[in-house]
């Protein structure tokens, strides 16, 4: 499948299948997953990047798993909305991630989304250096995929 516009994801999903969020970094991809009515992203977990055949591998495992009909894919924009090179690193994972996964995939600007997670860590979850390092990827992810779903569910409001 190709990459679809974001507001198109809902369409191409089908039944319940859920929506897997992907936070890619050079040294780990953090994992979201939605729940079947695709309102709520959880925290799923970190895959320590390693070989990517590896790494596709395990995200194939977990689609199956989870009954995975769709991907959002954090896109690391710069501020000034400028695609650098981690966007290009990105952009290449996802065409790989097709390539391995058939279903429909969409970007979401992830701009400061795992600085504002390490804030929450910090300031609400009082949380250390060592744990935070452990969680801040999922929860980057989670943070991606709400907001992805959060948008998609004000461009595709649901009848009564």
């Amino acid at each position: 499948m190709p990459v679809i516009p974001l507001e198109a994801l809902a369409a191409s999903l089908k039944g319940e299948a859920r929506v897997l969020g992907l936070d890619v970094g050079t040294k780990t991809i953090g994992l979201a997953l939605s729940d079947a009515r695709r309102m709520v992203a959880s925290p799923m977990e970190t895959i320590r990047r390693t070989r990517l055949a590896a790494d596709l591998a395990r995200i194939g495992e977990l689609v199956a798993k989870h009954g995975v009909g769709g991907f959002v894919v954090g896109l690391p924009v710069a501020l000034d909305g400028r695609e650098g090179p981690r966007c290009q690193a990105v952009r290449q994972f996802a065409k790989d991630l097709l390539g391995a996964c058939d279903l429909p995939l969409a970007f979401w600007d992830e701009r400061l989304s795992s600085a504002a997670v390490e804030r929450v860590l910090i300031d609400e979850a009082d949380m250390s250096r060592a744990r935070r390092r452990e969680v801040v990827d999922k929860m980057a992810a989670a943070y991606i995929l709400q907001g992805a779903l959060d948008r998609i569910a004000r461009a595709n409001p649901r009848a009564g």
